[in-house]
């Protein structure tokens, strides 16, 4: 399986692989009004590179099967979420996949519906493509929908981007998919909003709330670099998506810089009752008690006692690797990837 290279700088594993005189292929992801990877598959050998260059928009890289193009396989890399403001036009972001052997490699973006319409990618498909894009485009999908922890995935974004010293912010809409339950949001829906990382401190605010279907949840980032990632009251430092067959949401890490006005938000729709469980991954902020609820029991798996079991594991079961913690422009983000970031953020990001 090829794999994303953690342990070398993007320059440096592109310099071994050109001694091997290995290729390099750059796969663009997204762009102005875009939802496609360009090409859509490559044909590559043991040790070549692809660099995904992370174009307009906010996108993944995330893999997933033949069978199930829009649901991440279990232990498959995935970028996160890579948010580029519509301004920049260069410098942009880029991941690079080391591949390690010629099997196929599948590959999706998780925003919203953004596979169901067609944004899929393969690493040497053979004659399978077609029947991997139009699996993706029919409707046996599951990505962004969770039977378990009730909320879909983005509504909208807006992505605040530091690039060359210049921030710029990016607002846009997807159009989240119909809910499991036959339930959407309506008119007459309440949007609670909950502020992420006030005042520098590790907290959601509030961070339990009571939610009726139909409702959304909007998270505002407001400093430092923090997630509101799906989990469960039994690992609630564990993403959803590795503890269980439902996909789960995840705004992946939005980095908030100092003095900033404007910031990014994330939106999840309820969908039931269910309770809905979410942490950070940023490292060791789930285990100081960065953990937010909706519709948690009043006894029992109550919100307290989900905070109390993310303190005695001391987060030591997160899975979100560190995000940048210095400012550096290198990330490791995700099992096996490295995020080759071509601008720093400004401020601290822990």
């Amino acid at each position: 399986m090829p794999r994303f290279s953690n342990l070398l700088s993007s320059a440096a594993a592109l310099s071994l692989c050109a001694t091997a005189l290995a290729a390099n292929i750059v796969v663009k992801v997204g762009g102005p009004g875009v939802l496609k990877f360009d090409p859509e598959f490559v044909n590559a050998n043991v040790n070549d590179v692809i660099t995904f260059q992370f174009q307009q928009k906010n996108h993944t890289v995330t893999q997933s099967s033949l069978a199930e193009p829009c649901s991440p396989l279990a232990n498959g890399f995935d970028s996160g979420f890579i948010p580029v403001a519509d301004s920049v036009t260069d410098n942009f972001r880029n991941a690079s996949l080391l591949v390690s052997d010629t099997d196929p490699t599948w590959v999706y973006c998780r925003q919203a519906n953004h596979c169901q319409q067609g944004m899929v990618f393969a690493v040497n498909p053979g004659d399978k493509f077609d029947q991997f894009k139009s699996t993706a485009t029919g409707g046996n999908a599951t990505d962004t929908s969770s039977t378990t922890g009730a909320a879909t995935a983005i509504i909208t974004v807006t992505a605040t981007v530091t690039v060359s010293g210049s921030v710029a912010t990016t607002t846009y809409a997807t159009t989240a998919p119909a809910s499991t339950s036959g339930s959407s949001s309506s008119s007459s829906g309440t949007d609670h909003k909950v502020i992420v990382g006030a005042d520098g401190k590790l907290t959601y605010e509030p961070s339990n709330i009571t939610a009726s279907v139909g409702d959304t949840i909007t998270f505002e980032f407001q400093a430092k670099n923090h997630t509101v990632t799906a989990s469960s009251f039994a690992q609630p430092c564990r993403a959803l998506s590795l503890t269980s067959s439902s996909t789960g949401f995840d705004s992946g890490f939005m980095a908030v810089a100092a003095g900033a006005t404007s910031f990014p938000t994330y939106t999840i729709q309820v969908n039931d009752t269910k309770p809905i469980w979410a942490y950070c991954r940023q490292a060791g902020h789930c285990g100081q008690g960065m953990v937010f609820s909706a519709n948690a029991p009043a006894t029992g798996n109550t919100f307290d006692a989900f905070k109390q079991k993310a303190a005695e594991i001391n987060g030591t079961g997160s899975t979100g690797a560190t995000s940048n913690t210095d400012g550096a422009s290198g990330s490791n983000i995700g099992p096996g990837i490295m995020l080759t970031t071509l601008a720093a953020v400004l401020g601290a990001l822990l």
